[in-house]
């Protein structure tokens, strides 16, 4: 997805491919985030129509040929697609039929959340979703990496992510988080390098919100499973605060986020994190 044109961002080499010309990466702040498409239907068939752009397609399970795994997890697989009439590429993760309840409100959370971020420009667009044999495939916009994953091929080099582009991640982050509170009542309750996503335009987007929760009266109660690397004290120990938590949980994963994914290779190696982000 493009993006209206920034302040010229920060950068940082990436790693040399098969030319010999030098790529940035480009890491961009967007102030004002493009019209987004609207709120696409909530009633889920053997096939959907989606929106990119300026395009509409329909689109069946049959039309979809896999190019690559993109991550695989306890709750499913995501792809990378090819739409075949169109040749649009896009993500697809596909969410295996289950009995089990959690597993299920999870699915749904995650589906909710998509379906109603189509207007924040911080967040994975969501194109559509559909069955298939049970199974749920939501179609969602392609993006290059995953801040964990960019972290690594830094260390890689010997290098460290500058503190400019650390700032742009983090506002964005931010953007995606404040979007979540004030205009959905959500929580996130996963933040960390590998729900963050970025793209080869700079362009970074929150993903994931399988555990995400509703929050009444600005708190939350529940107590969903999460990374516990990254959660706030309340979260890991719910004595700690027996009025539940608030948003604050999810700007503590955001810290935790960013001071590790600041990490140079000698502090990374010296604390045994640089793999495991």
């Amino acid at each position: 997805m493009e993006s209206p044109a920034a302040s010229p961002p920060a950068s940082l080499p990436q790693t040399k491919g098969k030319s010999k010309r030098k790529r940035d990466l480009r890491i961009s702040c967007v102030s004002k985030p493009p019209v987004s498409n609207p709120t696409p239907p909530r009633n889920l068939d053997s096939r959907t129509f989606i929106t990119i752009g300026d395009r509409n397609f329909e689109v069946e399970a049959d039309d979809l040929v896999t190019i690559s795994e993109l991550g695989r997890g306890a709750y499913g697989v995501v792809e990378k697609v090819r739409h075949a009439q169109s040749g649009t590429i896009m993500a697809v993760k596909r969410i295996r039929a289950t009995v089990n309840s959690q597993e299920q409100k999870r699915l749904l959370m995650d589906l909710d959340i998509n379906m109603r971020t189509v207007d924040c420009f911080y967040t994975v667009t969501f194109y559509g979703a559909l069955f298939r044999e049970g199974d749920v495939w939501i179609c969602m916009e392609l993006m290059d990496t995953s801040l964990d994953k960019f972290y690594r091929k830094v260390l890689e080099k010997n290098m460290k992510i500058p503190e400019d582009i650390l700032g742009e991640i983090a506002v964005s982050i931010v953007r995606a988080l404040e979007h979540l509170h004030s205009k959905l009542s959500v929580i996130h309750r996963d933040v960390k390098p590998s729900n963050v996503l970025i793209n080869k335009e700079g362009h970074v987007k929150m993903c994931d919100f399988g555990i995400s929760g509703y929050l009444v009266d600005s708190v939350a109660k529940t107590m969903d499973a999460g990374c516990k690397p990254y959660m706030a004290p309340e979260r890991i120990n719910p004595e700690l605060n027996q009025k539940g938590y608030n948003v604050k949980s999810d700007v503590w994963s955001l810290g935790i986020t960013m001071v590790l994914s600041g990490l140079d290779s000698a502090l990374a190696g010296l604390l045994g994190w640089g793999m495991s982000v």
